[in-house]
């Protein structure tokens, strides 16, 4: 059974900002809502299963439909292009119907599904979730929400008016650490915050970046639907290059290290921040190891190392906020507060305030502030926020007709959009991109507006 999805009016940019900027302060209540309130023929009761079905059955999306079944849900269907990929989660849910296309598998379990877990590469992200949604589902979906910004404002649109249940992997949002760093910064234990810099090593080491398409064509797998791989994309010929697990250097399948790991380190800067839309982005590149320059980029993948400068404007009370990403094996210098010996660690976020200095790592860490003097005070601020009972749990709980997750598409669209702007700055190093949101255009770069959205193969839609 499913909930009757509920109709709710369009985002609106006042309201993606307002939700940006109060959500870290809402009071999170996980009393369920008693049958006879919500009512419906569709609404499901917190005893009863939710019956899952999986888009994207390997790798991390095989892990996410695991955990969703520790968690109660019932896995009724399993789509993946990909037999060998997805053969542990086969042999996990032997039960379940298996499909190699999404749409097929939507349209034949209309009525047996309630859910979709959604965790293929990038670019399918959108269509498949989109999907979904259109067909009443409620959708979780790993990060990034989507492969381009165009496709992040639909999605996120789209969700809103529909009422589903949503949630974007982003497991970080509901850790402790995620809440101290909101009440840290909110109480003011460093002060007033300019300054904020994150940073990721996963460019070049878990995937290439720098080269070119390769010109071989090895045999597609027999196990394999490369047509239905690309998706949307525009066809070439199938190399390992790109599939199964190395997609995320390619433009045309992934959104880099930003993409991989923004979702989890720029997210809490933002929400702790209130940060909402920037007004410019810029970033500077190398292709070739050598210093950062405003190098032509590379058309096929990521360049080796970057940096990504991003100005936010004042928010009420709040000053502007200046943030910083690096990646490639870039990072900022270890501050002057931190103690000796003490070094920054490979994924995470330094912010820079008035009185101090505050550091965790990514996935929502636990924040630790210098000079010493500020940890008795950060140790006195009260525990305003209410604590998550589990990234995971949040979204099945929701699906039974409980509290909306937090890191609800309403809140991981405009984070991602965050996200995918350093993606677009990636595409012109040393151009400083000025952003008009509402139309969704740059402002002083118009040739830059063709990679807000790209073209659809014959046959995709969003």
């Amino acid at each position: 059974m499913a909930t009757t999805p509920q109709k709710l009016t369009a985002v609106t940019e006042t309201s993606r900002r307002s939700f940006l900027t109060t959500a870290s302060a809402a009071a999170f209540s996980f009393t369920i809502v008693p049958r006879h309130v919500l009512g419906g023929a569709g609404f499901i009761a917190p005893s009863e299963k939710v019956n899952l079905a999986g888009i994207g059955a390997g790798g991390m999306g095989g892990g996410d439909i695991a955990t969703h079944a520790r968690n109660g849900a019932n896995v009724v269907a399993l789509c993946d292009v990909d037999e060998t990929r997805a053969a542990g989660s086969f042999a996990a849910f032997p039960k379940a119907r298996r499909y190699k296309d999404f749409r097929e598998m939507l349209d034949k379990e209309a009525k047996n599904i309630d859910a979709v877990s959604v965790g293929t590469p990038d670019h399918i992200h959108a269509v498949a979730s989109m999907a979904a949604i259109r067909a009443g589902k409620h959708v979780y979906c790993q990060k990034p929400l989507t492969h381009t910004l165009h496709e992040c404002r639909e999605l996120t649109k789209a969700a809103h008016v529909a009422g589903v249940a949503t949630q974007m992997g982003n497991q970080g949002h509901a850790s402790e650490g995620s809440r101290l760093t909101n009440e840290w910064i909110q109480a003011g234990v460093i002060g007033e915050v300019r300054e904020v810099h994150v940073w990721s090593d996963r460019a070049g080491r878990l995937w290439k970046q720098g080269i070119g398409r390769p010109t071989d064509t090895p045999p597609i797998p027999r196990t394999l639907d490369w047509n239905l791989w690309l998706g949307p994309i525009q066809e070439r010929p199938y190399h390992s290059a790109y599939c199964p697990s190395n997609w995320r250097g390619w433009w045309d399948f992934g959104t880099g290290a930003m993409g991989d790991m923004g979702c989890h380190i720029i997210d809490h800067p933002v929400w702790a921040l209130g940060l909402g839309t920037p007004t410019s982005v810029e970033a500077r590149s190398t292709l070739d190891g050598s210093v950062l320059a405003d190098n032509k980029p590379n058309t096929e993948t990521f360049p080796i190392a970057s940096i990504i400068a991003y100005e936010f404007p004042a928010r009420g009370s709040l000053p502007p906020v200046r943030m910083t990403w690096y990646e490639g094996g870039l990072m900022p210098p270890t501050p002057a507060q931190m103690p000796a010996g003490k070094k920054l660690i490979d994924n995470g976020v330094l912010y820079v305030g008035s009185k101090g200095v505050m550091h965790h790592g990514s996935h929502g860490g636990m924040p630790e502030v210098w000079p010493a003097g500020l940890q008795e005070a950060a140790r006195a601020v009260p525990k305003t926020m209410t604590r998550s009972p589990g990234h995971y749990e949040e979204w099945l709980l929701a699906c039974k007709g409980g509290p909306r997750p937090i890191s609800n598409f309403d809140y991981a669209g405009p984070l991602t959009e965050i996200v995918l702007l350093g993606v677009l700055a990636l595409r012109a190093p040393g151009t400083r991109i000025e952003w008009d949101n509402a139309a969704m255009k740059v402002k002083n770069a118009p040739e830059l507006d063709r990679f807000v959205h790209t073209e659809y193969r014959k046959g995709w839609t969003l």
